[in-house]
């Protein structure tokens, strides 16, 4: 497929560029001006189109679709504690078929909103991840499952049992990786024995009560304590200090989720800081009881409530955290419209009331772009939805 006479912002710096796009295979193989088109070749006319990368939504639970507008008024615990937040009371309660169906629902309005590629942590053990396995099926797009162990004994105690160990390797022969609820859920031994996978990701520093309590129960940092983990990313980190932020260089990345932090009272991330510290920053809209998983609202209030507190994040860097980042973040091979990536992109009418005109294309896509402005989404090379 030949896309053609697009604006495009392209490669991992997301240069803004007019070009054609040729995609084989699945992945992009040429980006530059006049293309000739090979005989027989699909040709996709994007004139008066902005081309960027597919979103890439790092953090999410969508099994929480079931629950959504719930956690109003509630705190970070006592909406999403694991053990006896009113999440996991919802979740609970749920029929399968039902919260299967809501997941799907989550699956859909995410590629219509431009994600291609998103990653959950999800609950229920392994018959919980296969319950998001068989919601993504036939919707083109790329999901990361990150299963858990229902398993929460505090930061007391020593490692898995026998049956706990033979579930974890169930769970990583069917998922991407092991999401752990955070630190205070676990004791050290714990911690070690999912780092040795080298497959978790956690959250971590979310609230001011969960550093507290870490603190108090260990004598030790909610941080400190979660990169026993030698996790692939963390989550949240809003009351990470200096010193955390420092140590979590060691990890793939962080990702931010200032909405659902904002929605639950946690406070706001920093990501001015946690860039300037070295850290790969990217983008989640976490629990779908708090939010849309919608990755336009996500950039926006990350950018406006940054610019707020006094800390701005050009908009170009927002949306690398939406792209670029989150692909690195997860591993993946998204998040840049370059050879040899997966063939993921958003195509934006810039002819849009919305977008119309765009003098700068990153203050448009971050600040002005919303589901109305996608004219096509493109996954693995095909046409997902739009025309």
């Amino acid at each position: 497929m030949l896309a053609r006479g697009a604006r495009v912002l392209a490669g991992p710096s997301l240069e803004d560029v007019e070009a054609d796009v040729r995609v084989t295979g699945g992945s992009f193989s040429e980006v530059g001006p006049d293309l000739r088109a090979a005989p027989g070749e699909e040709v996709l006319d994007c004139s008066g189109m902005l081309a960027v990368p597919g979103l890439v939504n790092a953090h999410t639970h969508v099994g929480d679709s079931v629950a959504k507008g719930i956690s109003d008024g509630l705190t970070v615990e006592g909406a999403v504690h694991p053990a006896y937040g009113a999440k996991r009371r919802v979740l609970s309660g749920t029929p399968p078929a039902l919260l299967e169906g809501m997941m799907r629902s989550a699956c859909r309005l995410m590629l219509s909103k431009g994600v291609t590629a998103f990653a959950d942590f999800r609950e229920g053990g392994l018959e919980g991840a296969r319950m998001l396995r068989r919601a993504a099926s036939g919707i083109p797009i790329r999901c990361l499952v990150f299963g858990r162990l229902e398993h929460y004994p505090g930061p007391g105690g020593g490692p898995l049992d026998g049956a706990r160990r033979a579930e974890l390797a169930a769970l990583l022969a069917e998922c991407d990786g092991i999401g752990i609820s955070g630190a205070n859920e676990n004791p050290d031994p714990v911690l070690e024995e999912y780092g040795a996978t080298g497959r978790a990701a956690i959250h971590a520093a979310e609230s001011a009560q969960s550093v507290a309590a870490s603190l108090e129960r260990t004598g030790r940092g909610e941080v400190e304590r979660a990169l026993l983990a030698r996790p692939l990313f963390l989550v949240h980190m809003v009351h990470a200090g200096p010193g955390d932020l420092g140590a979590a260089r060691a990890a793939r990345g962080i990702v931010a989720c200032p909405r659902s932090n904002a929605a639950l009272g946690a406070g706001a991330p920093d990501i001015r800081a946690m860039s300037d510290a070295g850290c790969t920053v990217a983008l989640g809209t976490d629990n779908v009881m708090v939010n849309s998983p919608d990755m336009f609202r996500e950039m926006d209030y990350a950018s406006r409530s940054a610019e707020a507190a006094g800390r701005p994040v050009p908009a170009r860097d927002v949306l690398r955290m939406a792209t670029v980042n989150g692909a690195r973040v997860l591993g993946t091979r998204g998040g840049q419209i370059s050879p040899g990536a997966d063939a993921d992109m958003v195509l934006l009418d810039a002819r849009s009331l919305e977008l119309a005109p765009v003098h700068d294309p990153y203050e448009a896509v971050v600040h002005r772009a919303t589901d109305s402005s996608v004219r096509a989404v493109v996954a693995g090379g095909r046409v997902v939805h739009g025309a």
